[in-house]
């Protein structure tokens, strides 16, 4: 039988179970795929933890990449043999992975199955921060939090295609080269200094156009504050934790800012939206404008480590489970 990490009660990343499951077959709009590597993202912390709760037991991971080896019913545009990729669905910590077909993205040549599974979900984030949440023109000036990280990487070098300049805040000097080989023009270590100040620093006391917040609870109120007049804060996440909830008001007081909390399912609302933000991420690896760094592979069996390591800041770029 096939191996998969579950999640049968939730909690710590004790409470992942790599185990025997029961082959399926595909139904209706699905593809059965034997999965090469799974990528692990913040989400699936959230997933194993019950902060975004599921009915149990949950098969974890979302996304993946891997060759078709069965086509369900009324499935058009896919064949066994083909090599696909994923980013929405559940099961991807598996050997074997159940699909979707509306969400799967076929492989170019060119690109691995590795970067393909490392591309998908992070890339689609970064991709519609940029081009869509807050539209980066030329000449802005943005600021990314987390920029060593998988979103933070990708995000960087999007904005800097976009004409941005590019702000990252990092903790180490590791994350500090990394995010400055991505193209960050400024890299401001926060374990050292308080990113506010900096900030204020680095752009006269002007602020920022955006500021791109995955981080939530510990840096909400310094991200606010460091926005231009009209400026716009994108919290995409909470890897410190939830943002309480805000005062309207303080909105008008930072100077008319906007304040969006988007979700990549809402920028992917369609298989045209889908296919121009996966073709142009797609595009942009094959001419060497865009690279996905792997920060970490672990065996499928140690998905624990991976979400230990990864919920303990000890991550940088993208980490894949591999079967």
């Amino acid at each position: 039988m096939p191996k998969a990490v579950l999640v049968r009660s939730t909690g710590g990343p004790e409470v992942l179970e790599y185990t025997d499951v029961e082959p399926r077959e595909p139904g209706v709009g699905e593809l059965v795929v034997a999965v090469a590597a799974a990528g692990v993202n913040y989400i699936d912390t959230y997933h194993r933890s019950g902060l975004y709760p599921m009915d149990l037991p949950i098969r974890l991971g979302g996304e993946g990449s891997g060759t078709v080896t069965a086509v369900g019913e009324g499935v058009t545009g896919f064949a066994v043999g083909d090599r696909v990729a994923w980013h929405d669905g559940m099961g991807s910590y598996a050997e074997e992975a159940v699909v979707e077909a509306a969400k799967a993205m076929h492989v170019p040549e060119g690109v691995d199955e590795e970067t393909a599974a490392a591309t998908l979900l992070q890339g689609l984030t970064a991709h519609y921060l940029a081009a869509s949440a807050y539209p980066i023109h030329a000449g802005d000036t943005v600021l990314v939090h987390a920029a060593a990280g998988g979103v933070g990487l990708l995000l960087v070098q999007l904005a800097k295609s976009r004409g941005a300049r590019v702000i990252g805040t990092v903790s180490t000097a590791e994350k500090e080269a990394l995010a400055r080989e991505a193209g960050a023009d400024e890299v401001v270590r926060y374990t050292e200094v308080d990113f506010v100040e900096e900030v204020k620093r680095l752009t006269d006391g002007a602020g920022v156009n955006a500021v791109y917040d995955g981080v939530g609870k510990d840096t909400f109120d310094g991200s606010l504050s460091v926005l231009k007049s009209r400026g716009y804060l994108v919290l995409f996440g909470g890897s410190s934790g939830p943002v309480p909830p805000v005062d309207p008001q303080r909105l008008n007081a930072a100077g008319s800012v906007f304040l969006t909390r988007p979700r990549l399912a809402h920028y992917v609302a369609d298989r045209e939206e889908l296919e121009w933000r996966a073709g142009e991420l797609f595009a942009a690896i094959l001419d060497g404008s865009l690279k996905v760094a792997i920060g970490g592979r672990y065996p499928l069996a140690e998905a624990r480590k991976a979400h230990e390591d990864l919920q303990g800041r000890r991550t940088t770029a993208k980490l894949l489970l591999i079967p």
